[in-house]
């Protein structure tokens, strides 16, 4: 896109669309039973005021640091490998492009299920039918994007109605519906639903005094919703890639807090409303999107397939932008130096075939991955969070150094305090997000990450580089041995997915 002239440069609108756009996925239709098996009305909203706070730091994050280090173009994980090394550069370009891939996984979940409501054959997504018909799908897209399908506007327009109009219509309808007698009765969260994110994240979290009614602790209910809201708000660090296409440099920070703002009103809209409609225990048994039977709920079994019709389209579009996305990221990788060579390479109609054919191949591995997990989308949307927050970590760990250091800052530079306190706040709340997310997912990445540390050394190799800096060696013995961990207790069974 040419930078020239106003004319040619994006305006706020266009700019806080594009923030919207890029956040606004499958997730917010996972949200209403996603919610209800963590916590009720009172933990859903400590836990949004929690994530809108910590998600809206990360942006400024990225926001500063497309200002201070404009040099720095090659993705989220060039601040990694600034900051903190080659390894932890390559591991930060890695996670996010796993995280992307797993994500993709959620997508023909949902679709599956969603399906399912039709043709049982394919249950929850998790079937072998599901998984069957899936990978022919990941396939069909494979050698579709093959053949040079790089340009989507039309998709794109596409997608973009299919996401809004069926959300507008639920929070309308759901908002003429609401009952609250029905809502009075959610206001807290059950018995035994902590208990499984306790079990599965082997932690021990005392109750809360003033909660003894419910069985679990408001601060246990409200952990066990942080991955959600990581993975409905995955995006939010593509404003940052805004900045050079604005009118006016003010306009990306702008853009990025109406956006988000914008966008954390609709998801907390969709889990908030949805109590007011059906007993929680309810939402909890819906198949996903769960938006779909909490508005048949409402207005009869139409309103299911209306949901689905248009989550089906959104998510097909979606999958087409991230899969060229995650391509993108190893093929930007390997032509900076980060990846090896092979990655780099492109066919005949400039597509990163190497690159692509990874991209799918871990699709397809995490996608059989979920037969033998009792709850394939969040399984996938638990993993895809976890592997995000190593990028999202390491980024406002840079900002932090930066400003700690006073690289960048002229000397009495004001900003330098406003981005102090950003930088910190953004890297207490990815730390929280690391604990929140519980043991099991974190050495579930790193049973990723492990392997793909052999791209790494083929790497470091092919540049006659040394392979690891001392405190290099200490992060990859880190990896390995949550590796190992997570590999023994899946064989154990001590680990369940």
């Amino acid at each position: 896109m040419a930078t020239g002239s106003d004319s040619e440069k994006l305006s706020l609108p266009t700019l806080t669309a594009m923030v919207v756009g890029g956040m606004v996925g499958a997730g917010v239709f996972s949200i209403p039973r996603n919610f209800a098996q963590a916590t009720g009305v009172y933990g859903a909203l400590i836990a949004w005021a929690i994530a809108g706070a910590g998600m809206l730091m990360l942006a400024f994050v990225f926001q500063t640091l497309a200002n201070r280090k404009p040099d720095l173009d090659a993705g989220v994980y060039a601040y990694a490998r600034e900051g903190f090394g080659p390894y932890l550069g390559f591991a930060s370009a890695f996670g996010y492009w796993a995280s992307a891939c797993v994500g993709n996984v959620s997508y023909w979940v949902l679709i599956k299920s969603t399906l399912g409501a039709v043709l049982p054959i394919f249950g929850d997504g998790n079937t072998v039918a599901a998984v069957a018909v899936s990978s022919i799908g990941i396939w069909a897209f494979h050698f579709m994007v093959l053949r040079g399908v790089k340009e989507a506007a039309a998709i794109n327009r596409i997608v973009t109605i299919a996401k809004i109009i069926p959300l507008i219509l639920f929070l309308v309808l759901v908002l003429f519906a609401f009952n609250r007698e029905v809502f009075a009765a959610n206001l807290w969260g059950g018995i035994g639903v902590v208990q499984e994110y306790l079990h599965a994240h082997g932690d021990i979290v005392a109750a809360v005094p003033g909660t003894q009614h419910t069985g679990d602790s408001l601060f246990s209910q409200v952990m066990a919703t942080m991955l959600i809201t990581v993975f409905v708000f995955l995006g939010i660090e593509g404003a940052s890639n805004y900045s050079r296409f604005a009118r006016t440099r003010a306009d990306v920070g702008r853009a990025t807090v109406i956006g988000f703002l914008g966008v954390l009103a609709l998801f907390a809209s969709v889990s908030i409303l949805a109590f007011g409609v059906m007993p929680r225990a309810e939402i909890q048994q819906l198949s996903q999107p769960s938006v779909g039977g909490v508005l048949a709920a409402v207005v009869g079994p139409w309103g299911s397939k209306f949901i689905g019709l248009g989550v089906i389209v959104s998510v097909l579009g979606a999958y087409l932008a991230w899969t060229l996305m995650s391509s993108e990221v190893l093929w930007i990788a390997a032509k900076k130096g980060d990846m090896p060579a092979f990655l780099a390479k492109e066919n005949e109609n400039g597509v990163p075939s190497a690159a692509l054919l990874m991209t799918s191949a871990l699709i397809q591995l995490v996608l059989v991955a979920t037969l033998f997990s009792d709850d394939a989308f969040t399984f996938a949307l638990s993993l895809c969070s976890h592997l995000s927050l190593l990028p999202y970590l390491l980024s406002a760990a840079f900002l932090l150094k930066l400003v700690l250091s006073g690289e960048t800052y002229a000397a009495g530079d004001p900003d330098q305090r406003k981005d102090r306190i950003v930088a910190f706040l953004a890297t207490v709340y990815s730390v929280f997000l690391v604990f929140a997310g519980g043991l099991t997912f974190l050495v579930l990445s790193f049973l990723i990450y492990a392997p793909g540390t052999l791209l790494y050394f083929k790497t470091r190799r092919e540049q006659g580089k040394q392979l690891f800096a001392p405190a290099e060696w200490f992060a990859f013995a880190v990896v390995l041995a949550g590796a190992l961990y997570a590999l023994s207790g899946l064989i154990s069974g001590y680990i369940t997915i």
